[in-house]
C-alpha cells in the first residue's frame, strides 16, 4: 500500500498531465481518478476539489521559482551581477514546465474566469514585482545604479522576464533563451548603471 503522500504526489502528477493536454474545464475529478488509479474517496481525502489541485500544482511551480530567486539575491554580489545570475534560472524553470506549455496557458485562462485562481496567480506576481523593486533599491543604494523610480524599473525587470519565458515555451528552438535572457537583461541593467 502506497503512503498517503505519495498518493498525493500521483494524483498531482496525474492531473497536471491532464490539465495540460486535455484542459482544466475537460477534466474533471473522476478523469483523474481513473487516470491515476485512485478512487474519488482517496482524491477527496487530499484534495477537497479539483480547482484545489490545480492551485497546488500553481504553488509549487511558482515557490519552486521564489526560493531560488531569494537564493541568488542573497549572493555577495554587485547587484547588476545578481540580476544577470538571476537569468541563469531560465534553463531551470524552462525544465520545470517542459512540455508544459498547454498547463501555463491554462493558468492565465484560468486566472481570467475564477478569482480564487486569480487571486492566486496575482499574489506571486506582485511578490516577484516587490522582489524586483527591492533589488534596483539595493542597486541605488549600493551606487550601482542612478537614481530611479524603483518599482517602474522592477516592472520593466518582471515583464521582461515573464515575456521571455512565455517566448521560451512557445518555441523553444528559436532562440538560445538562457544566452538571450542573459543579453536581454544585461541591455537594461546596462542602462541603469551609473557611468
Amino acid at each position: 500500500m502506497s503512503r498517503p503522500n505519495d498518493t498525493r504526489n500521483h494524483i498531482l502528477l496525474t492531473a497536471q498531465h491532464l490539465f495540460a493536454h486535455s484542459g482544466y474545464a475537460a477534466t474533471g475529478v473522476a478523469e483523474i481518478c481513473q487516470a491515476a488509479g485512485v478512487s474519488k474517496g482517496a482524491f477527496y481525502y487530499h484534495f477537497p476539489s479539483k480547482q484545489d489541485v490545480f492551485l497546488e500544482l500553481l504553488n509549487r511551480w511558482l515557490a519552486g521559482i521564489e526560493t531560488a530567486m531569494q537564493t541568488i539575491s542573497q549572493q555577495d554580489q554587485p547587484i547588476p551581477q545578481i540580476f544577470l545570475n538571476l537569468t541563469d534560472m531560465l534553463p531551470s524553470v524552462v525544465q520545470s514546465a517542459d512540455g508544459q506549455l498547454p498547463m501555463f496557458l491554462e493558468y492565465w485562462q484560468q486566472a481570467s474566469r475564477d478569482p480564487l485562481i486569480w487571486q492566486a496567480m496575482i499574489d506571486p506576481y506582485r511578490r516577484f514585482r516587490q522582489f524586483f523593486t527591492l533589488l534596483v533599491q539595493r542597486g541605488v543604494e549600493a551606487g550601482d545604479f542612478r537614481p530611479m523610480e524603483a518599482e517602474a524599473a522592477g516592472q520593466v525587470i518582471l515583464s521582461l522576464a515573464v515575456g521571455l519565458l512565455l517566448q521560451s515555451l512557445l518555441d523553444p528552438q528559436g532562440a538560445d533563451w538562457p544566452a538571450l535572457a542573459r543579453q536581454s537583461v544585461g541591455l537594461v541593467i546596462r542602462g541603469w548603471e551609473r557611468t
